[in-house]
């Protein structure tokens, strides 16, 4: 059953990524109701595909690859239906609904069975760690698409391609200051991510740090973003600069479950030794 909710939620992020796609470039507000409909829906078949998981799983449904991109794309979409509550953002839904899609799609590619979760990660610790340094990276993620939303935004500005079809987007200062208090958030929850991994860390090896790949690219991210914000704060930087650094602050992101997870699987890619 789990992996059949986890298909409909798939292709309902597809169909969601079409519809708000249409609602972009067509004159009427019905492609945008059924594309959040569809987002909600399949965030709703989504979650309920995890919980399942880690039912059936005993603990967090977190540990194997597949469960963490899985979780990961989950998480994506909620804070961006959190934050589309208030700011009414269909167009950064546009870049959510397909990022949401091509996230669960690699999760796929890696799926096993439920493993049981290994002794010395059996702790308090694992809840709380998750928790925070998944939501801070899908805070980020949500930055890192309102930012190409600025971006693309910006380029049709400078090209004088304003119609009625703009109004569509949001304006390029209502996506500025999105991406700030993005950053803003994320922050603070990719900082007591690293906090937490090595309190637990110590609690479960005997050591806070092991210099492992995932760990130093969160320590690059926290250092990028850490200099994003203050050049935000300190220095002025708006607009431009802060969407393409935030871009690069994402791909980092990614790198680091690339080399953390597949290539040199360590603690956080399986391998708990």
């Amino acid at each position: 059953m789990e992996p059949l909710l986890l298909k409909v939620a798939l292709v309902a992020y597809l169909l969601a990524a079409g519809a708000l796609g249409r609602y972009l470039l067509v004159l009427h507000p019905a492609p945008r109701v059924l594309g959040l409909s569809l987002l909600l829906a399949a965030f709703l078949g989504h979650g309920g595909a995890i919980v399942m998981r880690s039912i059936a799983a005993g603990h967090v449904a977190v540990i194997t690859d597949y469960e963490a991109l899985s979780l990961f794309a989950w998480l994506i979409v909620g804070v961006y239906l959190a934050v589309e509550l208030r700011y009414r953002l269909p167009a950064v839904g546009a870049v959510v609904a397909p990022l949401a899609f091509a996230v669960t799609l690699g999760a796929f590619a890696f799926y096993s069975g439920v493993r049981e979760l290994p002794p010395n990660l059996r702790s308090a610790w694992l809840p709380v760690h998750v928790a925070l340094a998944f939501l801070g990276n899908a805070v980020l993620a949500l930055a890192f698409c309102v930012s190409l939303v600025y971006l693309f935004h910006e380029r049709q500005l400078k090209e004088k391609r304003v119609g009625r079809r703009m109004r569509r987007l949001p304006s390029l200062e209502t996506l500025d200051q999105l991406n700030y208090r993005a950053l803003a958030c994320g922050f603070p929850l990719l900082t007591l991510g690293i906090v937490t991994g090595a309190l637990w860390g110590k609690y479960s090896w005997g050591h806070f740090w092991s210099w492992e790949e995932r760990e130093v690219f969160s320590l690059i991210l926290w250092f990028l973003y850490a200099g994003l914000l203050q050049a935000r704060i300190v220095a002025g930087w708006r607009g431009r600069r802060l969407a393409t650094v935030t871009i690069i602050g994402f791909a980092v992101v990614l790198a680091s479950f690339v080399f953390g997870h597949v290539l040199f699987p360590g603690k956080h890619g399986g391998t708990f030794d």
